[in-house]
């Protein structure tokens, strides 16, 4: 039996909202110097225009009972995987197929896919039960389905998504009681498809070069590795100050969306940098204890794949930007620039929100 609906989690909410209201400020002044000449407020009004829309949609899916999606997760994620296919036929940009122009807007299809999965995979693993203990009979679908979603994501190419994709899946499925001796398996051939992924390109070779030793080629594979540490270096305790930031002046690529973290610890130092840190532990808490306190298993785990694609995402984005893990190019959820990202990223906000609402109090 389902609890009568109650209040959201307002300090899962007010975490997120704390999160796009730095996203909002940290973009405007990461990306101020770069358009200058043109117009300097051009990255700030479309971020403000994706987190306004992106709060609508967030109060729309909140009001919205979760079991209500339930009839339309297979159609959703039968779009997504027709935008997987389609944006690899798209023209490169930057190297990479990642994105889907549709005159007023560009839609990342790996970013609604993540979403995708996770209704998917909450919904069918919700109905499996104890099976999922069966490495063939029960797990082998979720495998192979998991597996086509990360070959499409690869031929973008986009290691950074794949990685986050298939690590949030690996916690749903421990969550939906996989055995560890099956997790171990799939951890272990998991990490040995990307090294054959890396050693058969040699650009990717060379960024995990440049990671393991960047001073020594700090003009190629190193250079944004070593420019985003000196920003981190220099911000210091207390940071240089909200727009004073020395490497968004042509230094550090992508400054506004991959490296923002890296500005902001300039700009703001150890102090803003930890308080993101310490926000997204936050949302964490909170969204796991949705998760642990939900009624019924379609819901916590519904949560469970929120909360871990998010914070994930968050983690493994501060983690290259700190030198922790090589380079990939993924996003910082609710502060780098991207409509894509932060709409996913304030509907998925809404759904969780919603399944708070159904929460018994521990």
């Amino acid at each position: 039996m389902r609890l009568k609906k109650g209040a959201p989690d307002l300090l899962l909410f007010f975490a997120a909202l704390f999160l796009l209201a730095i996203g909002i400020v940290m973009v405007f002044s990461a990306s101020y110097y770069d358009t200058l000449e043109n117009d300097p407020y051009f990255y700030l009004r479309r971020q403000l225009t994706w987190a306004l829309v992106g709060l609508a949609a967030m109060f729309i899916v909140m009001k919205i009972d979760y079991f209500r999606l339930k009839p339309y997760i297979n159609f959703i994620f039968i779009v997504s995987l027709i935008l997987l296919i389609v944006v690899l036929f798209m023209d490169p940009i930057k190297g990479s197929r990642r994105w889907i122009d549709f005159g007023f807007t560009n839609v990342q299809p790996s970013e609604i896919m993540k979403l995708s999965m996770v209704l998917l995979l909450a919904k069918e693993l919700s109905k499996i039960g104890p099976r999922i203990k069966n490495f063939f009979t029960g797990l082998g679908p979720f495998l192979l389905l998991v597996g086509v979603v990360a070959v499409l994501i690869m031929l973008e190419p986009d290691l950074g998504t794949t990685i986050a994709l298939t690590g949030t899946t690996g916690i749903l499925l421990i969550a939906a009681g996989l055995r560890l001796s099956h997790f171990f398996v799939l951890c272990f051939a998991g990490l040995g498809a990307v090294a054959a992924f890396i050693l058969e390109d040699q650009t990717r070779m060379n960024r995990i070069i440049g990671y393991l030793d960047p001073w020594s080629h700090a003009s190629k594979e190193g250079y944004q590795l070593i420019n985003s540490l000196y920003a981190l270096g220099s911000g210091g305790l207390f940071g240089m100050g909200l727009g004073n930031s020395r490497q968004k002046l042509d230094y550090l690529p992508e400054q506004n969306t991959d490296f923002i973290y890296a500005i902001l610890g300039e700009e703001l130092g150890f102090i803003g940098a930890f308080l993101v840190i310490l926000l997204f532990s936050l949302f964490a808490w909170r969204g796991y204890r949705i998760a642990m306190n939900c009624s019924d298993t379609f819901g916590s785990l519904l949560a469970v794949g929120i909360t871990t694609m998010i914070v994930f995402q968050a983690f493994i984005n501060m983690g290259v930007v700190t030198g922790l893990l090589p380079i990939t190019g993924i996003s910082l959820p609710f502060i780098s620039y991207g409509g894509s990202s932060l709409l996913i990223s304030m509907i998925a906000l809404g759904i969780l929100l919603n399944i708070s609402r159904y929460s018994q109090n521990p």
